[in-house]
C-alpha cells in the first residue's frame, strides 16, 4: 500500500513539475521569442533543474509542440465538439453563429492566445517544422470535427463539407489576424457581428429541403 501511495505522489509531483515547465516556457517564448529562448531560461522561469526540463520535455522543439497541443487541446477541442445529438437536432444558423463567436472571443480576447499567435507567425519562415506542428494539431480538432459536422448535419446538403469548413474557420482566422494581430482596424474595419451573419447565411443557404 506505501509503495502505491508513492507511487501516486511521485506522479502527481512528475505532473506538477510539467506544468510547471510549461508555463515557464510559455512565458520565456513570449517574452523572447523561440529561438532566443534557452532551455537554461525555461528552467528557472519554472523553478526546476535543466535536468527535469530535459526529463519532461526532450529538447525546446518538444517543448514548443507541447505547448502548441496544449493550446489547441485546452482551446479548440470544447469549441468544436459538435459531435452530439442535441447539436445536429439544432437549427445550423444557431450552432455556426454560437461557434463563431466562440472562436472569436478566443481567439480575440485572451491577450497569450494572440501573443503565442504570433510567436508562431514569426517563427514559422526559420523553423517551419513549428508551424507545422500547429497546422497538424489544428486539423486534428476544428478542421476535422468540424468537416464532420457538416457532413452529418441532417438539415444541410453541402457539396464540398471540407472545403466548406475550412471556409468557415479561415474566414475567422483572417478576421483575428487582420483586425488584432496586424492592428488594422481602422484600416479595413469591419463589423464582427456583420461578418458572422454573412459567413452564417452563406453556408445555410445550402440547407436541405
Amino acid at each position: 500500500m506505501g509503495q502505491i501511495k508513492s507511487t501516486r505522489a511521485d506522479r502527481q509531483l512528475s505532473l506538477e513539475k510539467a506544468e510547471a515547465i510549461l508555463e515557464g516556457g510559455m512565458q520565456e517564448f513570449l517574452a523572447h521569442g523561440y529561438a532566443a529562448t534557452s532551455m537554461d531560461r525555461v528552467a528557472i522561469a519554472a523553478g526546476v533543474s535543466k535536468a527535469t526540463v530535459y526529463s519532461h520535455f526532450q529538447d525546446k522543439e518538444g517543448l514548443f509542440t507541447a505547448l502548441i497541443q496544449r493550446l489547441v487541446e485546452g482551446k479548440f477541442r470544447s469549441i468544436f465538439d459538435l459531435a452530439n445529438e442535441k447539436v445536429l437536432q439544432t437549427a445550423p444558423e444557431i450552432i455556426l453563429q454560437d461557434l463563431a463567436n466562440r472562436v472569436l472571443n478566443t481567439g480575440m480576447n485572451e491577450p497569450q492566445f494572440l501573443n503565442f499567435m504570433r510567436v508562431i507567425l514569426g517563427e514559422s519562415g526559420r523553423f517551419p517544422q513549428l508551424a507545422r506542428a500547429f497546422v497538424r494539431n489544428i486539423e486534428q480538432t476544428s478542421f476535422k470535427m468540424l468537416r464532420q459536422y457538416f457532413t452529418t448535419c441532417p438539415q444541410l446538403k453541402l457539396s464540398d463539407p471540407e472545403a466548406t469548413a475550412r471556409i468557415f474557420i479561415g474566414t475567422l482566422v483572417h478576421f483575428m489576424i487582420v483586425q488584432e494581430m496586424l492592428h488594422g482596424k481602422d484600416i479595413v474595419p469591419m463589423e464582427r457581428e456583420r461578418l458572422i451573419e454573412n459567413l452564417v447565411n452563406m453556408i445555410v443557404a445550402n440547407q436541405a429541403e
